[in-house]
């Protein structure tokens, strides 16, 4: 792990912005000089390296991607863009990865598929006698090459499922949750795959750099929702190897990601998904009959996905604490939460059913990442689907479910997500913090960029503004600015007024305070 700090001198700097209207009716409730709380902020003392924000292009960008110009172009500047208007307010978020979804064929096979919603189904560059079509995911390839563009360095791709000629039902799901692809396959899936990577890279002149080869391989994938299959850890184990043979085949640099698992009781221990489970242990244990911690290709790192424990809070900490104990057996092991939205109904907290473009569940997204970069150490945190035509809470981008045209809407979730993406870039080391406990309704943590930019991200959950003091523990804070998520505000400049005054954090808000060191 990189240091990024100079010799440790105490500096206290005090700022004040407007969080809040002066006629704010929560303000007639407070104290007239409510007591700051100090938060300490140590430089010198680090956690985990960030490697990477992102989100994924399935389904929508398939269709997306051949809208007008001037709609597709304005997404991806929402998704990708990490420059400012003219009131300093950034464009976009500024993702720092894009996760490509390599589709299976289910496409092509139409109401056959048996995949319902044809916005669920993906198409495949493999054709039945075995050549490819480089022309198939037109729209997916427009945002991948988009996001180069805006600067996205990092890809990622991904399948749900192997293609339909080498599935065991010729489907692009399983039928009773058993394994859709037999182990006489995986030398062919792992061709497609490589193959794919470098058909890519040929057309759009973008090398993927990681690529996922099996997803949520705990759940059954038999109800023709989407394209998926299970698989068992010996089995994923297996198509990795074949995957590393196929990339270093071609002479590929691209990294192989295990397991994204479909939550993340299945990196640690023992639990209902016999064989499917304790995949920390599993692969990355050198005495495990499926080590493949010894590729060379091989990321060191284990992806999960935060679904299903998020809440309620204190829980959701604690099983990410144990998450990092197991990690720790590893060393150099890291950790990416690899996707989230919000599903169910989490506790009462909040559900996902129904489309809320609001703070609520930005706020609720905040808190989860906060929990997943602070208690898991997660380095990488990706969202779910980009872009949602549906009325549920798994979109940071919502669009008419239409093909060739239609309205789009940014969400307060993909504002949330921007307190971080936008501003903690690749290499930033997040940083330590005290004065606070871990209190669901105030949460902070801070970071530090490569170049030495120090990033604090503030959630307020409380009905009131709270009043904060900033304590560092290295050199002069200079150039400070802040960014509001709020009710009323995206990802808003907050200009200081007063710098011997504190900060004051807006009742139900993010608050991102970006200090050049």
């Amino acid at each position: 792990m990189r240091q990024y700090f100079k010799p440790l001198f105490l500096f206290s700097f005090h700022l004040s912005i407007t969080a809040c209207s002066a006629n704010d009716p929560t303000d007639k409730k407070q104290p007239e000089n409510p007591a700051a709380i100090t938060i300490s902020i140590d430089p010198s003392k680090t956690y985990q390296t960030i490697a990477h924000f992102g989100a994924s292009d399935a389904w929508s960008c398939q269709f997306v991607g051949n809208w007008p110009d001037s709609k597709k172009n304005g997404i991806a500047d929402l998704l990708f863009s990490r420059d400012t208007v003219a009131n300093g307010q950034p464009k976009g978020i500024g993702l720092s990865l894009w996760r490509f979804n390599i589709g299976a064929g289910t496409a092509e096979q139409g109401a056959a598929s048996g995949i319902r919603d044809e916005w669920r189904r993906a198409e495949s560059f493999l054709n039945n006698d075995g050549t490819y079509n480089w022309d198939k995911q037109a729209g997916q390839v427009w945002f991948l090459k988009a996001a180069k563009e805006r600067g996205v360095n990092e890809f990622l791709a991904f399948p749900n499922s192997p293609p339909v000629q080498f599935t065991t039902n010729h489907k692009g799901y399983a039928d009773g949750g058993k394994p859709n692809l037999s182990a006489e396959q995986f030398d062919k899936f792992a061709t497609f795959m490589a193959d794919v990577t470098a058909g890519i890279q040929k057309k759009t002149g973008i090398l993927f750099n990681h690529i996922s080869p099996v997803n949520e391989p705990q759940w059954d994938w038999s109800d023709g929702g989407q394209e998926g299959t299970p698989f068992y850890n010996n089995e994923i184990a297996g198509i990795a190897r074949s995957l590393s043979s196929a990339l270093i085949k071609k002479q590929l640099t691209t990294q192989i990601n295990v397991a994204e698992a479909g939550q993340i009781d299945y990196l640690t221990g023992q639990s209902n998904k016999q064989g499917r489970d304790d995949q920390i242990n599993a692969f990355f244990n050198k005495t495990s009959a499926d080590y493949i911690g010894i590729l060379p290709n091989l990321t060191q790192a284990i992806s999960g996905h935060s679904y299903f424990t998020t809440s309620p809070y204190k829980s959701a900490a604690a099983k990410r604490q144990q998450v990092y104990g197991s990690l720790k057996s590893v060393s150099g092991l890291q950790y990416w939460m690899s996707e989230y939205c919000i599903l169910g109904d989490n506790e009462g907290e909040i559900k996902g059913e129904g489309k809320d473009l609001g703070i609520d569940p930005a706020l609720y997204i905040a808190k989860v990442i906060h929990n997943d970069l602070v208690n898991t150490n997660a380095s990488a945190w990706h969202w779910w689907i980009a872009i949602s035509p549906y009325n549920y809470k798994d979109g940071l981008i919502y669009i008419d479910k239409n093909k060739t045209d239609g309205d789009f809407k940014s969400s307060k979730m993909l504002w949330a997500l921007g307190n971080y993406s936008r501003f903690i870039r690749p290499g930033a080391v997040r940083v330590d913090v005290k004065g606070i406990s871990e209190n669901e309704k105030l949460l902070v943590s801070s970071y530090k960029n490569t170049n030495s930019q120090l990033v604090t991200v503030i959630i307020n959950q409380e009905n009131a503004p709270v009043q904060m003091t900033l304590k560092l523990g290295t050199g002069k804070a200079a150039k400070t600015k802040m960014y509001q998520t709020s009710a009323t505000d995206e990802l808003q400049p907050v200009h200081q007024l007063n710098s011997n005054s504190d900060i004051t954090v807006a009742a139900k808000s993010i608050l991102t305070v970006v200090s050049d060191m």
